[in-house]
């Protein structure tokens, strides 16, 4: 009959209510976050900027030489095999 607003749980009522909610919101908060952060994953998956790609490997090895990497006597080796 008449239960003056205290409905199926009595007085605690709206504390289920307030509880429900927080679980909602927690839920989208967590569901937001996941797809953020799989999306994110796409970007870390590609590999990083190569500056040597496109270029062929005497001038790599030009490169080195200049950048004092390695010494001539290696610089004319290597510059050997690959020729």
């Amino acid at each position: 009959m008449m239960n003056f607003g205290f409905g199926t749980f009595g007085g605690f009522g709206w504390v289920f209510m307030i509880f429900w909610w927080v679980l909602v919101i927690a839920g989208i908060v967590a569901l937001i976050k996941w797809l953020v952060g799989q999306s994110g994953n796409i970007h870390r998956n590609e590999k990083p900027f190569d500056s040597t790609q496109g270029k062929s490997a005497l001038e790599i090895l030009r490169e080195r030489y200049a950048k004092g990497e390695i010494n001539k006597q290696e610089f004319e080796e290597k510059k050997k095999d690959l020729s």
